[in-house]
Formats: structure tokens, C-alpha cells, sequence
């Protein structure tokens, strides 16, 4: 599992940073990316990376500013021209559909796969199958614009070899059957139960991924003990009540929604392009004064979420 960072300016395109888009790259855990926003110029970006078009399953998005759905109708009709054939859903608040179908229609494009639409009008859990579980909250902006949860299910523990081994259990099919939790009986006779032989489950990892937003407690709700946290930093230290009168966030207040939250590590994107260079050194810096584990992060940087034992910073 690892988190891609497609764009991560605010508000227009500049030089150094395009605007928001990040894939959640999940090719072990189940064959799939997830893009999480996609603005204008996403399907550029993707070019640069590893990233085939059609692993694209579902798509988030956090709110319906330009700089965040822009990149939609040419990254649908790519995909397309890139071979993509497996149906793709769309989460996202209402008027989302509106806006894809519009503009396909408009530019009389025909995607040869199928297009579904979730439409999120409040909080709650809008995905949970038997992998991952995700979860949305809403967050505090000029248009209704949403945070997400994503929980991965617990790993099965592993098949505890060397005990089988030293209970002289034979290899071969028998393993199979008791990793799978089966009682088995074995040639002499003896009944041993699976699930004595498999190891503690391996718990799975949380990502909590934010759209534009004020400084809210509903974000450290859904950040709780977050193993990643992605949060916007619009504005610096210095700059509180410009981020409260254009309903975005500094990264103060995000380093302290990372702590309140008890989150392992906090990542900052949705950088303004007044922020370059040393400047945006120093967004990390200061934030780091707050929630150490802070990082300031860029365009096609690659952050990899390991299993790992979380220790909570205060």
C-alpha cells in the first residue's frame, strides 16, 4: 500500500506543483488504485508514473471546486483509449454525476465501461467489504466538502510452521486445510483444530484523507489513531485568519488535529505556490514544532505505508 501524490498546489497549477489529486496505490492488497480527487491535468501526471489507467477503480471526490474534479472527463475518456474495460465508481457529493455526464455528453465521448456513481449527502460508511472499509465525514469549507476514512480489515496471522512441525504433522495438503481454520484428523488418529496453529491477525493500516477544510473536530474523528494522515496547509503559521475567512487551514492547525487525533504521521499537501523553496521547508518545520512526524510532500513523491507498531505522539 502506498500513497501517490499526483498534485498537491492549491487553487491553480503552478511550476513546481499541479493541483489536487493523490492515488492510494493498492496492487497487493487487491489489484487496484483508488485517486482520491483529480484535477485538471491529473492524467498528465499519471503518464509520469507506474500507474496503468485501468487498475483505476474508484475515484473520491472530496468537493466539487474546479481544482479538484477538473481532471475527470480526460481521465475517464484515457482510460478508455488505455484499454480500461472494468466498471468504475465515482464517490462523491451530489451534482458529481452531473458534472461527468455533462461533459461527456457534450463532447460526444462513449466509454466502453461501465460508470457508477455513489452520491454522498452525509457521513457515514459509504464502502465495507471484506478488505477495506471507508468511511466519510464532513468537513467545514464554502461548499459541502468531505473527509475519508479508510480502514483495511485485519490481516489473517500466519501458519505457524514450526509448531505444526514439532507436533509431526505431515506436509502437504493438511497445512492448506488447517491455515484455512479446518479441524483435520490426521493418519494416527489425532484431531487438531486450525486455529490452534495460525499466528495473531496482523492489524490493518488507516489512511485518513481530507478535502479543503477549516480547522474541525470532525477531522480528528476521522483521523483517530490514523496511520496516515493527508490534510491541506493553504496557509502558514502566521496566517490563521486569512485561513478561517477563505474556510481552508494553516499548517499549525493541522499539526494539531494530527496530535488530537493521536495519527502516526502527518502529511501536508495542498500547498499555495507562495510556498516554494526554503518557504516550504519552513511550513514543515514549524509544523513539526507541533506533531513532529510531519512532512510537507510533492508532486509524484511516493510515501509507502508499512505494517508497523504505531506509537502515539504527544
Amino acid at each position: 500500500m502506498e500513497i501517490l501524490f499526483l498534485g498537491t498546489g492549491a487553487g491553480s497549477p503552478s511550476k513546481a506543483r499541479n493541483v489536487s489529486s493523490l492515488a492510494l496505490t493498492l496492487l497487493d492488497e487487491r489489484n487496484e488504485v483508488w485517486l482520491f480527487d483529480c484535477g485538471e491535468g491529473t492524467q498528465h501526471q499519471i503518464l509520469k508514473t507506474a500507474i496503468r489507467p485501468r487498475k483505476v477503480t474508484k475515484i473520491f471526490i472530496t468537493h466539487l471546486h474546479g481544482d479538484h474534479i477538473f481532471g475527470l472527463p480526460g481521465f475517464l475518456a484515457s482510460r478508455a483509449n488505455q484499454g480500461g474495460e472494468e466498471p468504475l465508481t465515482i464517490y462523491g457529493p451530489p451534482g458529481i454525476e452531473r458534472f461527468v455526464k455533462t461533459s461527456l455528453a457534450v463532447t460526444q465521448t462513449r466509454l466502453p465501461y461501465r460508470l457508477d456513481f455513489v452520491l454522498i449527502d452525509k457521513p457515514g460508511v459509504i464502502l465495507d467489504d471484506k478488505t477495506f472499509k471507508v468511511t466519510c465525514g464532513e468537513l467545514a469549507h464554502r461548499v459541502p466538502s468531505m473527509g475519508f476514512r479508510i480502514e483495511e480489515k485485519p490481516h489473517p496471522g500466519e501458519l505457524l510452521v514450526s509448531k505444526l512441525q514439532d507436533a509431526k504433522v505431515p506436509a502437504g495438503p493438511l497445512y492448506a486445510k488447517l491455515k484455512a481454520g479446518e479441524t483435520v484428523t490426521l493418519p494416527d488418529g489425532r484431531t487438531l483444530d486450525g486455529h490452534d496453529f495460525i499466528g495473531p491477525a496482523q492489524p490493518g493500516r488507516t489512511i485518513a484523507i481530507f478535502g479543503d477544510t477549516r480547522q474541525t473536530k470532525e477531522a480528528e474523528v476521522l483521523a483517530k489513531d490514523a496511520t496516515v494522515m493527508v490534510h491541506e496547509s493553504t496557509f502558514g503559521p502566521d496566517e490563521a485568519p486569512l485561513a478561517r475567512q477563505y474556510y481552508h487551514s494553516t499548517n499549525i492547525q493541522a499539526a494539531k488535529i494530527a496530535k488530537a487525533a493521536g495519527a502516526h504521521e502527518l502529511l501536508l499537501n495542498h500547498i499555495s505556490a507562495r510556498y516554494i523553496g526554503k518557504a516550504a521547508l519552513e511550513l514543515q518545520r514549524s509544523a513539526q514544532r507541533v506533531f513532529k512526524n510531519t512532512r510537507v510532500v510533492h508532486d509524484l513523491q511516493e510515501v509507502a505505508i508499512p505494517f508497523e507498531k504505531r506509537v502515539k505522539q504527544r
